[in-house]
């Protein structure tokens, strides 16, 4: 009897230090012992995030036990504050799992994400839904006008109360359960869309075996999908995919209208050919529970709900922008129509222009009238030095430094990371960028954060943020070279980064770019202006075999181009914004057939056949797998703001240090502290103005 309890013990003794030794094992329960404590990507393994993810959420759920069940007499500090800074290692794990998930994939990953995305989903509704935390927020919020608090605690205060309104906190039982089935579903349907698009662009493969169907093509491209399809195992054979870097080009240079059409039509019906990939049903879905979850709070559709927070207020208003807009970039488009049609009957054919032969057409006419294309500029663009240009850009606004980290673990081997230092030496934070396209990335190019900005008993929590995007593949012994609009996607993320970066907030709630979805782009876009100023552009844009500056006949090429396009450019973009409004100002549940609706959207505003949105509804991943639901005109509405802003940069001089200084003070520091308005006045000294927006677009009728 004795040896067995004797052996019973030592089981149960090995099994909890075998427990433990998993525990500590895990690099997410203990702090990174790397520098500025980045997330050590040496150590984090698949394995690792399902165990810390349940932690965090038990983790999470005791933190705010503890505030509920305080006897003490709810304040800002014990209740408001307590809230903000909970919830660390759920923090902690998701910003590490889900940056992945997004840019370096896997089978695993993606199995993981649909284990914990209802359970994150339960555990977020647990928390806002929760009674008893909600009145202590609800007596601390009634007491603001007495409290003593400062501009960013009231702001503070205010989300955080509007977060569990908005959440259900004042839902009677039956809805709040409603509620979270509702948010459990939309959860799953958003990761199935995403999924369905990453796995569809991967498939899809254009294979070409004959020369002759290169007719056209530029070396360096001929070159990539020479390389691509050896990676394939096709060797000898090109290879063309549905990623920008590959698909793009090809619409640009190819002479041959079949593959071009053939192209094309796979990236406009993605998600859209009745196979396992399709995402029409879940479109469908998604509209349809969104309305319903708007209905729960009484408004009258998504839009209304989604606006209610955001600067544009209302739907009416966010159509009205768009439709200020769309009137005069329409005119402009049918123009560009005309004109391309012309040009293809100058050439002897009669065919009438598509939108597979849009780039081609629009790259020749742009050779043609302007001596310019891609080939010319790229030489000037090669990826390192973009970077030091923009690097060079920051410095000379703020004054900041920066300092490649080589001893700072990387999760892809492409990945770089930079310090980035104050004037006076202070650390500022740290950035990741990653650049390059591979499968394993979905589309696009974003910016999020490891870590954000925060300061803990008055010290500054240093932010470590990452850029990704999805620029050409590295080949062996071949510089990387970028077109404008990918010199221009550098600096506009890079935007982004620096909001993250330069913030001085105290809470997470406002920390960065958490701000409302349509002042969020305003950092992001501003950067843009300075990528393709003259000035600018002969501080980095150098030839990567001569290392000579661009020329000045280029410079002034690209500046007499500037209007180039813009019909298609901005008409493409606002169809899109207008789609997006359409799916989400319906007021009737009901099965959807999305090529009709979206169809009929487009007709509505009088589309012309020659062009398509930006994006259909069926790879609409911005509206139906991310952020940007009733949110997608934030982009022109940003804009507004940085024409307007940048106005005033060139009135002073674009480097002006006391006009970046306000800009850096008012609006890249403040993050969500104060309201965005208030902000941008602060900083301008007046509401924007619509003008610079078109004069900068070119469609002004006096720019024509």
């Amino acid at each position: 009897m004795k040896k067995v309890s004797l052996l019973f013990i030592v089981l149960i003794l090995f099994t909890v230090l075998y427990s433990r030794g998993n525990n500590s094992d895990n690099p997410f329960f203990h702090p990174f012992k790397t520098p500025f404590g980045a997330p050590d990507f040496t150590k984090i393994k698949t394995e690792h995030y399902m165990p810390a993810f349940k932690k965090g959420i038990e983790e999470h759920l005791e933190e705010i036990d503890t505030i509920v069940n305080n006897k003490a007499k709810p304040t800002f500090k014990n209740t408001i504050e307590a809230l903000d800074r909970s919830g660390e290692l759920l923090r902690k794990v998701s910003s590490v799992f889900f940056n992945l998930l997004a840019a370096d994939t896997n089978d695993k990953m993606q199995k993981i994400a649909q284990e914990i995305t209802p359970l994150l989903s339960k555990h977020e509704d647990d928390i806002l839904l929760n009674v008893k935390l909600f009145e202590r927020i609800k007596d601390v919020y009634k007491q603001k006008d007495r409290l003593k608090l400062n501009t960013e605690q009231k702001t503070v205060l205010e989300k955080y109360y509007k977060d569990f309104v908005r959440g259900g906190a004042n839902l009677c039982e039956k809805n709040k359960e409603k509620l979270r089935e509702i948010n459990k579903k939309i959860s799953l349907l958003t990761l199935k869309f995403g999924e369905n698009l990453l796995k569809g662009d991967n498939e899809w493969k254009m294979v070409l075996d004959k020369e002759s169907d290169l007719k056209g093509l530029p070396q360096d491209i001929i070159e990539g999908a020479a390389k691509a399809a050896e990676k394939a195992g096709l060797k000898g054979k090109w290879l063309f995919t549905l990623h920008k870097p590959s698909w793009i080009p090809f619409l640009q240079y190819s002479e041959r209208r079949d593959l071009r059409e053939k192209i094309y039509k796979a990236w406009m019906n993605r998600g859209d050919n009745n196979d396992k990939y399709d995402n029409k049903n879940i479109v469908n879905e998604i509209v349809n529970l969104r309305l319903e979850k708007a209905r729960l709070f009484g408004f009258k559709n998504h839009a209304s709900y989604v606006l209610d927070v955001n600067m544009a207020k209302t739907p009416d208003k966010v159509y009205d922008l768009l439709y200020k807009v769309w009137k005069p970039a329409l005119e402009r488009a049918k123009d560009e129509a005309k004109e391309y049609q012309l040009m293809i009957y100058k050439e002897g054919k009669k065919f009438k222009l598509m939108p597979w032969d849009w780039f081609y057409y629009a790259e020749k006419m742009r050779k043609e009238r302007y001596a310019l294309d891609d080939n010319m500029l790229k030489p000037y663009f090669e990826l390192e030095n973009v970077r030091k240009g923009l690097f060079m850009v920051v410095n000379k606004l703020y004054g900041i430094k920066f300092i490649e980290r080589k001893d700072i673990p990387v999760y892809h081997k492409d990945v770089k990371v930079f310090e980035l230092k104050d004037a006076d030496g202070t650390t500022i934070g740290i950035i990741y960028m990653d650049n390059y396209q591979r499968a394993s990335k979905r589309g696009g190019a974003w910016m999020d954060a490891f870590r954000k900005e925060v300061r803990i008993d008055g010290k500054r929590i240093i932010p470590i943020v990452y850029n990704v995007t999805n620029f050409p593949p590295k080949i062996p012994g071949k510089p990387v070279l970028l077109n404008i609009d990918l010199v221009r996607t550098m600096f506009h993320e890079f935007g982004h980064a620096l909001h993250g970066l330069l913030s001085q907030c105290t809470y997470y709630r406002v920390s960065g770019t958490e701000v409302s979805r349509d002042f969020v782009e305003l950092p992001s876009q501003i950067m843009e202006n300075w990528a393709i100023e003259p000035s600018v552009m002969k501080m980095y844009a150098k030839h990567y075999k001569t290392g000579e500056p661009i020329p000045d006949e280029l410079i002034q090429k690209i500046k007499k181009s500037g209007y180039f396009n813009q019909g298609f450019a901005t008409v493409e973009y606002l169809a899109a914004s207008f789609l997006d409004m359409d799916w989400h100002t319906i007021t009737e549940n009901k099965k959807y057939d999305v090529d009709k609706f979206e169809k009929e959207a487009m007709g509505k505003i009088g589309l012309i056949s020659e062009i398509i949105p930006r994006y259909r509804s069926t790879y609409f991943a911005h509206i139906f797998a991310g952020g940007y639901s009733a949110g997608y005109y934030s982009y022109i509405w940003a804009e507004v703001l940085d024409a307007d802003a940048f106005a005033l940069f060139k009135k002073r001089g674009i480097f002006d240090r006391k006009t970046a200084t306000d800009f850096r003070n008012y609006i890249l520091a403040k993050g969500g502290s104060e309201d965005p308005m208030i902000l941008y006045k602060k900083f301008r000294g007046e509401e924007p103005s619509i003008e610079p927006l078109l004069k900068r677009r070119g469609l002004l009728k006096k720019d024509k």
